[in-house]
């Protein structure tokens, strides 16, 4: 296959055509409502990439998209879809920010306990519904949202015990101690003038080499993509479906734990009660879906949804309404899933079938 054949048949350059519709039709919608779009979109540029600060802040904010990114990606790569990320993400938090509150213990070994308390809670959320779906024939979708909004009334009830609950008012948790913060050292915080500045995107990044690595080069990975492409093949080849799907709910469900506990012990330091959804479940699967349901290309795709929602924020200085992000996002989302319709395309100018 030539290298034009490869970039044709490959997932990026439509990717690529996506986010150009996105950013062309969030113009439009600005030129209606009678917003400069080129003054709207500098400002956004200026507001990632006009200081050190904004590029800190857009990366604090894309690393717990990144693993909720790698979470839903995960889920896809192993044929389950995973639309319970939200609630796995929320459990995480609320277990990060409880054993965060209720342990005295030193700083490496307080926020490896946060850590792992985390990604147990996402990982049990997740086989519990692959459980009701083994064993009770419970379609996982149905079942991954009403448990999202388990999580949602769990982590209120947690945050207004009396241990847990912050003194003094505020409906939020107390804040986690000191020694489960995973902060940057101060040098790095002055550099860079952003105060949450923390070991998140570092983080992300091994988790995306992690999950790469047992996709692509691991036993177990071969046997979860084999029950992705065909579960009917997968065990005629002698593979156990059922233990390989509670497998990837539970790898799925602590990836997206992993990115509750990076948000509480990095940038939030407590977990405040809920009025509506998170949201960072939701936005992994925009993630996943940017980044082709690769680990790597997730990476990028949490950096670029980050610096959206970090930069979009800037927007208000030229009273754009921020919603013009959700629109943009939106979009690309809409034309990544209809790549194939591309694909026809280009294949049929060049005489193909």
């Amino acid at each position: 296959m030539s290298r034009k054949d490869k970039i044709l048949n490959g997932n990026a350059l439509y990717t690529f055509i996506a986010i150009i519709i996105g950013f062309v039709a969030g113009a439009v919608l600005l030129a209606v409502a009678g917003i400069n779009p080129g003054l709207a979109y500098g400002k956004l540029l200026n507001g990632v990439f006009g200081q050190v600060k904004y590029i800190t802040w857009s990366i604090v904010y894309a690393a717990p998209l990144i693993l909720t990114g790698l979470s839903v990606a995960f889920s896809f790569r192993t044929g389950v879809f995973n639309i319970g990320a939200e609630g796995q993400f929320v459990v995480g938090s609320i277990a990060a920010c409880t054993v965060g509150i209720l342990f005295d213990l030193p700083a490496p070994i307080h926020i490896l306990l946060c850590i792992a308390a985390a990604v147990a809670a996402g990982a049990v959320w997740g086989i519990i519904v692959g459980f009701l779906k083994v064993k009770r024939g419970i379609n996982e979708v149905l079942s991954y949202i009403m448990f999202n909004w388990i999580a949602f009334y769990l982590s209120n009830y947690i945050v207004n015990l009396s241990a847990i609950r912050r003194t003094g008012g505020g409906e939020a948790s107390k804040d986690v101690a000191d020694s489960a913060r995973i902060l940057a050292p101060e040098f790095i915080t002055k550099l860079t003038r952003c105060t949450a500045a923390n070991w998140g995107i570092v983080i992300a990044v091994a988790a995306a080499v992690l999950v790469w690595f047992v996709i692509s080069k691991t036993t177990l990975g071969y046997q979860l993509r084999a029950v992705g492409f065909s579960k009917t093949a997968a065990e005629y080849g002698g593979i156990n479906t059922n233990k390989m799907f509670l497998t990837a709910m539970a790898i799925s469900g602590a990836l997206a734990g992993l990115g509750g506990a990076v948000q509480t012990l990095g940038m939030a330091g407590r977990v405040s009660q809920f009025a509506s959804q998170e949201q960072y479940g939701f936005q992994g699967i925009t993630v996943a879906l940017i980044g082709s349901s690769n680990p790597v290309g997730c990476i990028f795709a949490g950096l670029f949804y980050g610096a959206m929602k970090y930069g979009g924020g800037k927007l208000s200085l030229v009273k754009a309404p921020a919603e013009v992000v959700d629109i943009i996002m939106g979009i690309i989302i809409f034309f990544i899933a209809i790549a194939h319709m591309f694909k026809v395309i280009f294949n049929r100018k060049k005489g193909g079938k």
